[in-house]
């Protein structure tokens, strides 16, 4: 079972998104279900912040609503005798983040039980629908959603907030207006189908040596979120690298296996699966006794429709890494002001994980 969201600044062209989405994924041989957007539905329905008590009383509210049609949902998937079956989130947690401040965030995800990082950390992948507000101005509109009232202005600011609540998670992907709507939507299907791994599982990556960044500048960045990393290679084949990662804050982790292979120094085949903790534990038992566990800190930032991870070693502190997930071999890579780079090392296996686990 998978889980995806889609999210996006007002007037982005989720609604007609979902359609291209079931139309295309069905063709592909998926069941695709549909949970509907929380907040339309609450708001249309008389619950809105202005409404309720407080804000916070509104936002406890939509999670805890959220909370229960996803496992609704899921419970259904379970029932289900399918071999392709994703679920589609029309917004998700993280989205309740962009109205509240971290403080209010965490109280309401006390609420319903989760952690903020579990709630972010819940969906597979996440697909951020850039407002039209930037940069297709004259299609900003509010009279196809009885539930929105943002300015230009304010949907460009809200837009920025979506952003940042869910930056941080492993894979977020930011789909502008540099091209007309049907273009927009085609750029969509294609980084779902790629995520899916359609018709193979590719990653398309490439990598940099960078000069040290300035941490405290990241951190100040609210598009740049912090993370930390450690990732045990197990026992493999030839040619092939099997790999766990637990990743977190705070103490919050998820887990995951990854299997690769490469087909070349940009193209990989990778089939990655998320773990509980207990069968981490158990494939841990299988770690390679070559090979040091690496522990690195990762600064996920978004930067101009990008999505950059930033790889810090506590063995260096004159260069780190840079990567990036492409959605093709060709695609122009545009670094923000405060990443310098020193080299492409795409090619070099001396700056992989898996060499330097070998060598540090």
């Amino acid at each position: 079972m998978i889980k995806i969201v889609i999210t996006g600044g007002p007037c982005a062209g989720k609604t007609t998104g979902m359609t291209w989405i079931h139309n295309h994924l069905n063709r592909m041989g998926y069941t695709v279900l549909f949970v509907p957007e929380t907040a339309t539905e609450l708001i249309s329905g008389g619950v809105a912040p202005w409404t309720c008590g407080t804000n916070l009383d509104y936002q406890k509210c939509q999670l805890r609503l959220q909370k229960e049609k996803e496992e609704i949902f899921e419970m259904a998937a379970k029932t289900m005798n399918k071999d392709k079956l994703i679920i589609v989130c029309d917004r998700g947690f993280m989205d309740n983040k962009a109205y509240m401040s971290d403080e209010e965030f965490a109280e309401a995800s006390a609420y319903i039980g989760m952690d903020p990082i579990e709630l972010r950390d819940s969906y597979d992948a996440v697909f951020h629908l850039v407002t039209a507000a930037k940069g297709a101005e004259e299609h900003y509109t509010k009279a196809n959603n009885a539930a929105r009232y943002e300015t230009i202005e304010e949907a460009c600011a809200l837009d920025d907030r979506l952003i940042a609540a869910w930056t941080g998670h492993r894979h977020l992907r930011i789909i502008d207006n540099s091209t007309d709507f049907e273009e927009k939507l085609k750029k969509l299907i294609n980084e779902i189908i790629l995520f899916l791994g359609e018709p193979d599982p590719v990653e398309l990556e490439r990598k940099y040596l960078i000069e040290y960044p300035d941490l405290k500048e990241l951190e100040a960045n609210p598009l740049c979120r912090k993370v930390e990393i450690e990732q045990t290679y197990l026992l493999a084949p030839e040619g092939e690298e099997y790999r766990v990662r637990r990743r977190g804050e705070n103490g919050h982790y998820t887990y995951f296996e990854t299997v690769k292979s490469v087909e070349n120094g940009v193209k990989r085949i990778q089939i990655e699966r998320r773990l509980d903790k207990e069968d981490y534990l158990d494939l841990m038992k299988e770690a390679d006794p070559a090979r040091h566990t690496i522990k690195k800190t990762r600064y996920f930032l978004a930067y101009e429709k990008q999505y950059f991870e930033i790889d810090i070693y506590p063995f260096w502190d004159h260069q780190a890494i840079v990567e990036i997930e492409l959605s093709d071999e060709n695609q122009e890579v545009i670094f923000p002001p405060q990443i310098k780079v020193i080299r492409e090392v795409t090619d070099e296996a001396e700056y992989r994980n898996s060499y330097l686990a070998l060598n540090q």
